[in-house]
């Protein structure tokens, strides 16, 4: 059972609110207003520095020109039938991490192009146990 992407409130356990992603630039390529709304509010609480939500690829060119994201998370399909791959492939090329969302079961991808695949509806902690690994790999380097 998927968590709701929102903000934390009095019932969360403490500590649930905390800027794990604080100072983290990320790119949030997805198609659909109300997921893109909620994913973003999301990583905002978290403390992520988020451009996007893009619905194509050009959107997301036009925002990765203007700042090199940390971490990407791109959904597979996007507007007008269009698929991320060739986004997803110039993401990759940049060094930069993307993790795939999508509402399909199985998705096409060339090995070692994504991170990880998240089954949407994903929760915060999915989300997290994904981003932690890779955010200390970057501070690393």
């Amino acid at each position: 059972m998927a968590i709701p992407m929102t903000a934390p409130n009095a019932h969360d356990p403490p500590g649930s609110g905390s800027l794990e992603l604080q100072g983290v630039g990320i790119l949030l390529v997805e198609d659909s207003w109300h997921v893109g709304k909620a994913m973003k509010t999301l990583l905002r609480v978290l403390g992520a520095e988020v451009a996007g939500p893009a619905a194509t690829s050009a959107d997301a060119e036009r925002l990765v020109a203007v700042r090199t994201p940390d971490v990407a998370i791109v959904d597979i399909n996007l507007r007008e039938g269009e698929q991320a791959n060739g986004l997803i492939d110039r993401l990759h090329e940049q060094g930069v991490p993307v993790i795939v969302l999508t509402g399909y079961a199985v998705v096409s991808l060339a090995p070692g192009k994504v991170e990880a695949i998240l089954q949407k509806p994903a929760s915060k902690e999915q989300l997290l146990a994904i981003l932690r690994p890779i955010i200390a790999q970057k501070m690393d380097r």
